[in-house]
């Protein structure tokens, strides 16, 4: 009877050393799905895999997307929420919103936002986006490695949007609930 159990656990933990090996290596940096770093006991392979936490495939973010952009932590966005020049974005796609999102945020999806920039307190005069009255604008999307608003934050700035004005929440969706704050859903 031991002997099987034995055979059994030693069966066990062969097929789940096999399904961990099986597991999908995600991007870390840029393409790169692993990091070396070197150690005492020689090179050491950083590699991401999903997990509960881990929520989507992207690849880790800048703090800072664009030279002028400010990085802020939760206490910022809370504040920003009640700061009348203020506007907290939601820039994910719009399935990722119905799931949940910040409270009184504003959806533009990264895709759309630099067509919309009107919307954030600029003026197209002649083709041109004037900003000089443009709102402090709160980015966020779906964590530290969503791509989504850093790319909607170089489309803002490309066109005209002061970066000095957009501050960035990098932990985005993913901080926002594993730190037990309210989400609503199905707000458009």
């Amino acid at each position: 009877m031991i002997k099987k159990a034995l055979l059994g656990a030693a069966i066990l933990a062969v097929s789940m050393g096999a399904m961990a090996q099986e597991k999908e290596l995600l991007r870390i940096i840029g393409e790169d799905k692993q990091f070396v770093v070197q150690t005492k006991n020689g090179p050491f392979v950083i590699t991401r895999t999903m997990t509960p936490c881990a929520k989507n495939k992207g690849w880790l973010q800048p703090l800072i997307p664009v030279p002028g952009v400010h990085p802020v932590t939760e206490i910022e966005m809370l504040h920003a929420m009640n700061d009348k020049d203020s506007l907290i974005v939601d820039m994910r796609e719009p399935d990722d919103r119905i799931k949940g999102t910040i409270p009184n945020s504003y959806h533009i999806p990264y895709t759309l936002v630099s067509g919309r920039m009107d919307e954030l307190g600029c003026a197209k005069t002649a083709g041109k986006w004037d900003c000089s009255k443009a709102k402090k604008v709160y980015a966020f999307c779906n964590g530290p490695v969503c791509p989504q608003s850093p790319s909607a934050i170089n489309a803002m700035v490309r066109d005209g949007f002061p970066a000095d004005k957009i501050y960035y929440y990098r932990g985005g969706m993913l901080d926002w609930d594993a730190l037990g704050f309210p989400i609503v859903k199905d707000d458009f």
